[in-house]
């Protein structure tokens, strides 16, 4: 608490009138870092409306996916929502919800807009090769250095073929 009312520049009593509880707050930061989520969205659906052939479309949207997701911020607070995961479980549940949950969603509708074939089935595997590597490395590499050594706009293009070659 001493941190977060540093950083907000008040003291922890202004916080606790805001907030119940260290959880609330928690709570309630997590939560409105998942209305993020939103502006991606927003992002996708420009992208798979523009101009190119569905792979086109699919890198420049896997490239803009790696941009929003690998971000330090992001992976802090994907670490944070998956170590307090078993102490949260409704938050960390809620979270899943309102962020990969929605971003699976929304991919599944762009895709059948688009023409892609099982477009639910589409929607989870174009994110998961999208981001699998780099997720998972900034679980375990220090944040900052998560996606740095590799080659992003590869891994964009192979998702992209891949997907557009097996369901476009």
């Amino acid at each position: 608490m001493d941190e977060i009312a540093a950083a907000a520049c008040v003291s922890k009593q202004t916080i606790y009138t805001h907030f119940a509880s260290k959880e609330e707050l928690f709570a309630d930061l997590v939560l409105a870092n998942a209305e993020r989520v939103e502006e991606f969205i927003s992002r996708m659906r420009v992208v798979m409306s523009g101009g190119g052939n569905l792979e086109v479309r699919l890198r420049r949207l896997a490239r803009e996916y790696l941009t929003f997701v690998v971000r330090p911020d992001a992976l802090r607070l994907r670490r944070l929502i998956i170590g307090e995961a078993a102490r949260f479980p409704e938050l960390a549940r809620r979270y899943h919800e309102l962020v990969p949950a929605r971003v699976y969603a929304a991919l599944a509708a762009e895709f059948g807009r688009g023409g892609v074939r099982h477009p639910a089935l589409a929607a989870q595997q174009f994110a998961w090769l999208t981001l699998g590597v780099p997720l998972d490395r900034g679980m375990f590499y220090p944040v900052e250095s998560a996606g740095h050594d590799m080659d992003l706009d590869d891994l964009a293009k192979s998702a992209a073929h891949v997907i557009a070659t097996a369901y476009g």
